[in-house]
């Protein structure tokens, strides 16, 4: 099992095959984190797609020359920003570099490569890619050398707790994952897959991402707030019966949920019968309705009914109709009559 206290003890502490368990959870670890982020999941999807997989691949066949295009930086970042925190200003200063500027700053750091620090000094002289949009691009074009410094990873990391994200934080970020890509190799002496620090990187934001919005996955126990008034649990912050969203500051809100998952709002109770899926509502005397107490003989029958019921009630729906301002005492006569 994938089981870990906190993300910090998995990473200091848990073994390749636990590693790698928790990778394999990636795929539904995005799709929450989309669903929380986005009314539309299916593009940060799609997008984390793109740069995991096919981004990569296309660098490299331009083998040499290996560089970015002006399109796929603006991608890039929207991919960033999608999976991450977003800075509107971030968006715009991407897309203000030259198309001939990203193709030759880009080629120029990748062949700096292994060397990070001079990959990533060429690299900010780009608008708008500061030292973790620059390890986006890094871990793009050689993932086996560079991981993208998430913030999740970070806060995985007790010596880099309140990390200022400068090129030297990065370096000593990189220091850490790799010496854990170094302890799980060991390990597994030869046998298995070996791995890398963006595969490193990419188990520790998954674990992080699980931990809180649905620690099921990893072995943990849900946590569930006890029933109200002998009603159903109420899903607490961290429960999968809907995953918690937040408001681009870490903080939970309450938007988006999976299609698999079941939400305790008043939709969802109405499923569960609490109340009906579909309110009848009253036919008015005006409805062309061919039930039966649209005949003439069920109107009187109820409106004899309505006004032995109107006399004893007459007198305080008059007080409440005078107590309010005309516009709504009109219609307050209306819904009594």
């Amino acid at each position: 099992m994938a089981t870990a206290k906190d993300t910090s003890t998995f990473f200091l502490e848990a073994d390749a095959e636990q590693f790698d368990s928790v990778l394999k959870l990636y795929p539904q670890a995005i799709k929450l984190k989309a669903e929380q982020k986005t009314k539309k999941p299916e593009e940060l999807i799609k997008l984390d797609n793109w740069y995991q997989n096919e981004l990569p691949k296309k660098i490299k066949s331009r083998g040499k020359e290996a560089h970015m295009v002006h399109e796929e930086l603006v991608q890039l970042m929207k991919w960033k920003q999608g999976r991450g925190k977003f800075y509107p200003q971030l968006s715009f200063l991407i897309k203000v570099n030259t198309p001939r500027a990203v193709m030759q700053v880009t080629k120029k750091a990748f062949k700096k490569l292994p060397n990070i620090e001079s990959a990533m000094t060429a690299l900010s002289s780009l608008k708008g890619v500061g030292t973790a949009t620059a390890s986006a691009l890094l871990a793009a074009a050689s993932p086996e050398i560079a991981p993208f410094m998430a913030d999740e990873c970070i806060q995985a990391i007790p010596e880099m707790e309140g990390s200022d994200y400068t090129a030297k934080e990065y370096l000593n970020f990189v220091k850490h994952i790799q010496n854990v890509c170094d302890r799980l190799n060991k390990e597994q002496n030869g046998c298995g897959k070996k791995w890398s620090p963006h595969m490193v990187e990419l188990s520790l934001w998954t674990h992080n991402i699980l931990s809180d919005l649905q620690p099921e996955l990893l072995g943990k126990e849900s946590k569930i707030t006890a029933p109200i008034n002998g009603g159903s649990p109420l899903p607490s912050d961290e429960s999968n019966l809907e995953p918690p969203s937040t408001n681009g500051n870490g903080k939970l809100g309450v938007e988006s949920v999976t299609d698999d998952t079941t939400s305790c709002t008043e939709d969802s109770m109405d499923a569960k019968g609490t109340s009906p899926a579909t309110p009848a509502t009253p036919a008015s005397p005006s409805d062309n309705s061919d039930s039966a107490l649209s005949t003439p003989r069920a109107k009187r029958q109820i409106e004899e009914a309505s006004s032995a019921e109107e006399s004893s009630l007459g007198e305080t729906a008059d007080a409440a109709v005078a107590a309010v301002a005309p516009p709504v005492a009109k219609k307050l006569r209306e819904a009594t009559h």
